[in-house]
């Protein structure tokens, strides 16, 4: 069989071939590496594939599966845990197998919070510029100490217990908000409700899925409740954050620092090499003016640990369904 892997990046290429060698041995399976996102129009890159591989900014709409559909294709694998760019109900209503990788390094995207926070609170990456070029002035790179500080952190599935050992461990007061906190948070912090939160933390840290009733979840009512200087970070999906009201938060000096790692229309943007180019986003060019503003490319999942489990669980999730067994990540 083949499977077409879209928005394939050389390492991609590399974590999957290497995988494949040992989850697939003895099976006649072909992967083929597009490096473009998936769409209505290029989707018919996978005709004659019974399988597709696709990433958070893959388009999955119905009006895509019905295309792939029609082309033979029978399994999408999405190598990623979110899944806000899929209609579920229509791949259901065309009888694909859907699976995902629900949980691949929680603690790759939480070290990733924390090294977004850190570089943006004791700006070490306006200090390493600094010192290339002789200067050892310190005036402009005062930080606070993390210790005893409130973090709030927003979502407390795995990445969230993750980042909530994190902060703990640096003597920081954690608070939490879920829907249904687990028990293992005790050890951590308190659970509260969101305003509490927003009214409380120092930091505030997303790590919640992109979901109807999480979508601009910190919008220009959830800035204003928020201690003034506070820091946001994002490491989860860019729709969480009204980036709009983000903007105008830290014109007026009502948010301190803003560190994301996502951003709602970064499927024009990252994973991509634009400078050779101009950016044609103005609200992501005004973000960038900030100097207490961070933006990282979605590179909080990078790691070769994270590349090689996010393989593993991939095409595992392929072998359950060439051999029709029952799939736990089946959506």
């Amino acid at each position: 069989m083949r499977l077409t892997v879209f928005s394939a990046q050389p390492y991609d290429r590399d974590s999957l071939e290497a995988v494949a060698r040992e989850r697939l041995a003895g099976r006649d399976v072909t992967l083929v590496h597009q490096p473009v996102a998936l769409s209505l129009s290029t989707a018919i890159l996978a005709e004659g594939s019974q399988a597709v591989c696709v990433f958070v900014n893959d388009c999955l709409d119905a009006a895509v599966l019905e295309a792939l559909q029609g082309l033979g294709v029978r399994a999408v694998l999405l190598r990623c845990a979110g899944y806000n760019n899929l209609d579920l109900a229509a791949a259901r209503r065309l009888g694909l197998f859907v699976a995902r990788v629900p949980a691949y390094s929680p603690e790759a995207v939480a070290e990733h919070a924390l090294a977004l926070l850190m570089t943006l609170n004791r700006k070490t990456h306006r200090a390493y510029n600094r010192v290339r070029e002789g200067n050892f002035a310190l005036d402009g790179l005062l930080g606070s100490t993390l210790n005893g500080k409130t973090v709030g952190l927003v979502g407390l599935g795995q990445i969230g217990l993750a980042t909530a050992r994190i902060f703990h461990g640096l003597g920081c007061r954690v608070l939490g908000h879920d829907p249904q906190p687990p028990a293992a948070f005790a050890a951590y912090g308190d659970a509260v409700a969101l305003d509490a939160l927003l009214d409380e933390a120092d930091v505030i840290s997303l790590h919640c899925p992109l979901l109807e009733s999480t979508r601009y979840l910190i919008d220009a009512v959830a800035l204003a409740r928020m201690k003034p200087g506070a820091v946001l970070i994002n490491t989860s999906r860019g729709a969480l954050i009204d980036t709009e009201a983000v903007i105008q938060a830290l014109k007026r000096r009502q948010l301190g620092g803003l560190a994301i790692d996502v951003y709602e229309q970064e499927s024009e943007l990252f994973f991509q090499d634009h400078s050779h180019d101009y950016i044609d986003d103005d609200l992501f060019v005004r973000l960038m003016t900030f100097p207490n503003v961070l933006i990282t490319g979605h590179q909080g999942f990078f790691t070769a640990e994270a590349l090689r489990e996010i393989a593993l669980v991939t095409l595992g999730n392929l072998a359950d369904f060439l051999d029709g067994r029952a799939c736990p990540n089946a959506l």
